[in-house]
């Protein structure tokens, strides 16, 4: 794995780090490589419970395409007309939301900047958003004549609603930590100098919690935005059962019946 992305597992936390702080923590394809194997590796291992998607330094949680690294590439398409630069949405970006927003286990980001672009779409694709104060979004496709990609057409009109949605990605602009709030792209806004001790105690109380349940608690919501009342009553039947039938519950059954704090097994 590349430098540009650090990953640790500990305590059943797995941590994502994209660190290109110099660069504002832009794409470029080592990063991209990097952050699909990461994200890919957390969501398979049994062993991770939570993750934390962050981002080194102050000024970015990742701008989205590195633009200089593709320039280069455009001007080499259109040399040998191999249509190469364009597949990163399938090979790249496709995989990494897959990854987190399909995880069974939930998926903290930590926005500790500027998420711009697909930035923008890795935060989405997170279950819980903490934001720093200083931080802001901006769909940003429009302004560099591209559409939407890294899930953004799915999670923000899911988010936000798709009228408002339509105007952020028509009219791309930034929006600040307080606005992002009120629109509900942000769970939470802190102090940027609390940012990092926040997130980390976010997403290790949920390393620690029935990660059974919150993977059927994931899977649910995903299957409702898709899928009839009546198909959907059904999904929950099928994921009560099996949550119903895990330790944690009987864990936490015992716990409440002995007025003890349950120590949750993930299983």
């Amino acid at each position: 794995m590349a430098d540009t992305v650090l990953y640790e597992v500990s305590d059943g936390l797995a941590t994502i780090t994209l660190n290109r702080p110099e660069a504002m923590n832009a794409l470029d394809i080592a990063t991209k490589v990097a952050l699909r194997e990461a994200a890919e590796s957390a969501a398979g291992d049994t062993a991770v419970r939570a993750v934390l998607l962050t981002a080194a330094g102050d000024r970015a949680f990742c701008v989205g395409q590195d633009l200089k690294e593709h320039i280069g590439l455009l001007a080499s398409d259109r040399e040998t007309g191999s249509g190469q630069t364009m597949t990163t949405v399938r090979e790249h970006y496709n995989p990494i939301v897959r990854a987190l927003a399909g995880a069974p286990k939930p998926v903290v980001a930590a926005v500790n900047g500027v998420a711009a672009g697909a930035g923008f779409g890795f935060a989405l694709a997170a279950d819980y958003r903490l934001v720093a104060d200083s931080a802001s979004f901006n769909t940003s496709f429009a302004g560099v004549a591209l559409t939407a990609d890294s899930g953004i057409s799915w999670t923000l009109p899911r988010v936000i609603g798709p009228s408002r949605a339509a105007d952020l990605l028509l009219f791309p602009r930034s929006i600040s930590a307080d606005d992002a709030l009120e629109l509900g792209i942000a769970n939470r806004v802190v102090p940027l100098a609390e940012l990092r001790a926040e997130a980390g105690k976010v997403a290790r109380a949920l390393a620690s919690g029935p990660t059974v349940a919150y993977a059927a608690i994931k899977e649910a919501v995903a299957f409702g935005l898709t899928h009839s009342l009546a198909e959907t009553l059904e999904k929950e039947d099928e994921l009560q059962t099996r949550a119903g039938r895990s330790e944690d519950h009987a864990i936490a059954v015992q716990a409440f019946v002995d007025k003890e704090k349950p120590k949750y097994l993930g299983r």
